[in-house]
């Protein structure tokens, strides 16, 4: 079984990790099961995805790209396979 170590860091306790049970990402959720604490990468949600795209502002829209006036060109004609 692989052991990590558990240190203090100021006020709170901080554990350092093996290798090979690096986070690819900065935030991880943690909650106890019995007696386990278990730590795993953040479970990114439809409403997360929403918050985001929310968060892009009406900027991301801004300028000609919904302008009303623009020509849409007809499909281009193209060979059978």
């Amino acid at each position: 079984m692989t052991m990590a170590r558990v240190f203090q860091s100021g006020n709170s306790q901080a554990l350092r990790l093996p290798k090979e049970f690096r986070f690819k990402s900065k935030e991880v959720e943690i909650f106890q099961r019995g007696d386990e604490v278990v730590l795993r990468e953040k479970r990114y949600t439809p409403a997360d995805a929403l918050e985001i795209f929310a968060s892009l502002g009406a900027d991301l829209f801004a300028g000609d790209f919904l302008q009303e006036d623009r020509e849409d060109t007809p499909p281009q004609e193209r060979e059978n396979l």
